[in-house]
């Protein structure tokens, strides 16, 4: 234990290695704070739609009320549905910094009100917000190539490499060296990030998966250090190598493998999907309406009874047409998604050789934070979406009348995550 105090005395003397433990600590620290701060932010957006939505829905349900029309009930009403953070999303940010967390949706034509909205491809290999992935993954390895590429190099010089490694236990003093470097890295990087973590309630497991692959990244970077450190050049020509190197490894590569993914495969934007339906929901006004209704009734048998439409405007007919023109691009909306979830394994494929990638994409998605977690949101907006309409069908297509108290009857969107109170 007293060679080990010994050991950490003699590198806190270094004034660089001490100011850059110092200042790794309070990157990290501030990355954690800021991350939490975004989340805590994002919560209270969520808090806050309960107060607004209540106001808006008394107003539309005393308009309504008059005339007892459902149509008018689902056209006017915006129901709210809302992704909340996980307990480590504050850790890595991941999609929630591009993809909606909150969407108001009606029972109308619903993609083109989700890709309003439109996803964007994660940049799983690009710097992000500035949060603990950003400091772990980008900054961390410039301070382990400060601590450690003038270990041996920086003794050569000094001329003390000679009688170091003459010592019986040379091996070990390395060793140590190494180790003291690596638990001071890892200890001032990761508490804070513990600290927050426990704060915010995520898993014992979690959080251990999180500092493992933190160790472990740090490890290689440690071992590519002494990599070039065993090749005899000067401290100089170590750090240039190693900045060289982490330039490559952390961005240049990285955003090549981007842009050959996205060349690999194409993937039209989400506003294209929107665009196309709303064509199609457009295109309805010039075509006749049993014409519509016949497609309707094709894929909603169960409305197929339902009273002829009058002879004037309907909003049976308008919902009918709205949902005809979402069925109208399911072909292509699945086709997006697949396409995104093909870039999204082509990019965890690559992280397995580029730990930089492999890395953010682990955190992210141990966050809850990634593309798998936006489509799971919208894969329950669309299960909402779909028992709303069902609930106004139940009134358009039988010509029953919508009162004010029908609009507690309407379905309310719900989460495995806690809803706004």
């Amino acid at each position: 234990m007293r060679i080990w105090t010994y050991e950490l005395r003699l590198l806190v003397r270094a004034r660089i290695a001490l100011f850059a433990l110092v200042l790794l600590g309070a990157l990290s620290a501030a990355a954690v704070i800021a991350g939490m701060a975004e989340v805590d932010r994002q919560r209270a957006a969520i808090a806050a739609i309960a107060t607004p939505q209540a106001e808006d829905i008394g107003t539309i349900a005393a308009w309504v009320d008059k005339s007892k029309d459902a149509g008018s009930a689902a056209y006017y009403s915006f129901h709210p549905t809302w992704d909340s953070p996980s307990p480590l999303a504050f850790a890595a940010i991941g999609m929630r910094d591009v993809a909606p967390y909150i969407l108001r949706v009606r029972a109308l034509g619903l993609e083109a009100q989700i890709y309003d909205g439109d996803i964007f491809n994660p940049e799983l290999a690009l710097p992000g917000r500035f949060d603990f992935a950003f400091v772990l993954v980008f900054l961390a390895p410039l301070f382990v190539i400060a601590l450690l590429h003038d270990l041996i190099s920086g003794e050569r010089e000094a001329g003390r490499a000679r009688m170091l490694s003459a010592l019986p236990s040379a091996r070990g003093l390395w060793m140590r060296r190494v180790m003291l470097r690596f638990g001071l890295l890892f200890a001032v990087l990761c508490i804070p990030f513990a600290i927050a973590a426990i704060l915010s309630g995520a898993t014992a497991g979690a959080v251990i998966a999180i500092c493992a692959a933190a160790a472990g990244y740090l490890l290689f970077w440690i071992a590519l250090t002494l990599l070039v450190g065993q090749l005899g050049w000067s401290s100089v020509a170590n750090a240039a190598t190693l900045a060289a190197s982490w330039l490559v490894l952390t961005l240049v590569l990285p955003t090549l493998a981007h842009v050959v993914i996205s060349q690999t495969v194409p993937v039209d934007q989400g506003a294209e999907i929107a665009l196309a339906q709303r064509e199609k929901v457009n295109g309805a006004w010039e075509i006749p309406r049993e014409e519509t209704m016949r497609a309707f009734y094709a894929s909603h048998p169960q409305w197929a009874n339902s009273p002829p439409l009058p002879a004037g405007f309907h909003y049976k007919w308008y919902l009918a047409f709205h949902q005809v023109g979402d069925e109208s691009v399911a072909d292509r909306v699945r086709a997006y998604r697949g396409g995104l979830e093909h870039r999204d394994a082509m990019t965890r494929t690559i992280g397995w050789v580029l730990p930089s990638v492999g890395l953010q994409a682990l955190l992210t998605h141990l966050a809850e934070t990634d593309l798998q977690a936006q489509l799971a949101y919208q894969d329950r907006i669309r299960d909402y979406h779909r028992r709303l309409r069902e609930f106004y069908y139940g009134y358009l297509f039988t010509d029953r009348p919508f009162g004010k108290e029908d609009f507690a009857r309407a379905p309310r969107f719900n989460t495995l995550l806690d809803p706004p109170t």
